[in-house]
């Protein structure tokens, strides 16, 4: 009975040692950011700000709302299925523990921006200063597991995602007419001042041992349902919000350059969500949607007022839409999004896009 005994419990910790491999086998891969990669966070959260009721999650797996601001799968999901992997658990998960945690985790928190004063109307939520402290905490905890040099292995070779800046335009400058920022800055000034606030988290992040960074910049703000609804005239895409855009997101990619010749490395990798979001809000037949203008979820004019709630106005079929709810693309959007992430030229992607890096890295 002892031999027997013995034998199980070598067989078990040969299981758990087995297991431990091979949630480190795939690459890890770590999320920040706002709405548009929140898995689940804010559900743990006394905010404004979640998507845990339906009829988010619609076409789920389980066809239940996760907190992920989509009918289905979002951006992160879909980098993780080509990855290999599992999706990342929301950081503030209890099921994130032992094994899940060297799959990675997402940290983001819908509402947030680049500056603290971002979503305050949203109440409690993550802001970035304090996902990044999570990213820390996170790395004690691995470090806990596997050691302290494994622990930042797993860091220094995973992948991370940030998409961050949409809201410090739409849930912050034009807020309100008259918005505190827009006293303090005109718009040409307001744009430097964002970038140079996230220079400073990406240097933090790289000091957290971040080495392949994906960076989305924004996409065209002023053409998404809501500001249709809200700003737009006849149709037409917001001016003001698409001059943020288009001042943003080139400072955005001019910043990334600078911060690689400093480190030497391409170590931030633009991706130009903005490019990506107008083929198919120009085109929507080409990408095999009916509208780019009206969302699935909503009501008003172009379904873009208001929340996306079970009393809202919902489409048949979600994959003819390239809008989700008044903000937020649909899971086949995203879906196309990703396939520039992996494999967009240079139009999409700079320096490089995914399948390059993960190729370079196969050979290292």
């Amino acid at each position: 009975m002892a031999r027997l005994l013995l034998l199980a419990t070598w067989a078990m910790v040969a299981l758990g040692c087995c297991c431990v491999h091979e949630a480190e086998a795939a690459r890890a891969f770590f999320v920040f950011g706002d709405s548009l990669v929140d898995n689940g966070n804010n559900n743990y959260l006394m905010t404004t700000a979640r998507a845990d009721s339906p009829p988010y999650g619609i076409d789920y797996p389980t066809h239940e709302p996760t907190g992920r601001f989509s009918n289905g799968l979002n951006i992160p999901d879909f980098i993780s299925e080509q990855l290999g992997s599992e999706p990342t658990l929301p950081y503030l998960s209890p099921e994130l523990r032992g094994r899940r945690l060297l799959v990675g985790a997402n940290f983001a928190s819908a509402g947030i921006g680049i500056l603290n004063d971002t979503g305050v109307q949203f109440i409690n939520i993550i802001r970035m200063w304090q996902q990044l402290e999570n990213f820390r905490e996170y790395q004690q905890r691995v470090a806990s597991l596997i050691g302290t040099q494994r622990a930042k292995q797993l860091v220094n070779q995973g992948l991370v995602l940030i998409t961050v800046g949409g809201n410090d335009f739409v849930n912050n400058y034009y807020l309100v007419p008259f918005s505190a920022r827009s006293r303090q800055y005109d718009l040409p000034d307001y744009v430097p001042f964002l970038i140079s606030e996230y220079r400073k988290l990406l240097t933090k992040l790289y000091d957290l041992g971040a080495r392949k960074v994906l960076v989305t910049g924004t996409g065209p703000l002023g053409c998404v349902p809501a500001e249709l609804a809200m700003r737009g005239r006849n149709g037409q895409c917001a001016p003001e919000l698409q001059q943020a855009a288009a001042l943003f997101n080139p400072q955005l990619t001019q910043m990334l350059r600078d911060l690689n010749r400093k480190y030497n490395s391409q170590v931030f990798i633009a991706a130009n969500t903005q490019q990506m979001h107008s083929d198919f809000i120009t085109n929507p037949r080409a990408y095999g949607f009916v509208t780019s203008k009206v969302a699935c979820c909503g009501q008003g004019p172009y379904n873009g007022l208001g929340l996306c709630t079970v009393a809202s106005n919902l489409c048949a079929n979600r994959d003819q839409y390239a809008f989700w709810d008044p903000f937020h693309p649909s899971e086949r959007a995203n879906r196309i999004i990703v396939q520039q992430i992996m494999t967009g030229s240079t139009k999409y992607m700079n320096p490089m896009n995914l399948s390059t890096i993960l190729a370079l890295d196969s050979n290292l």
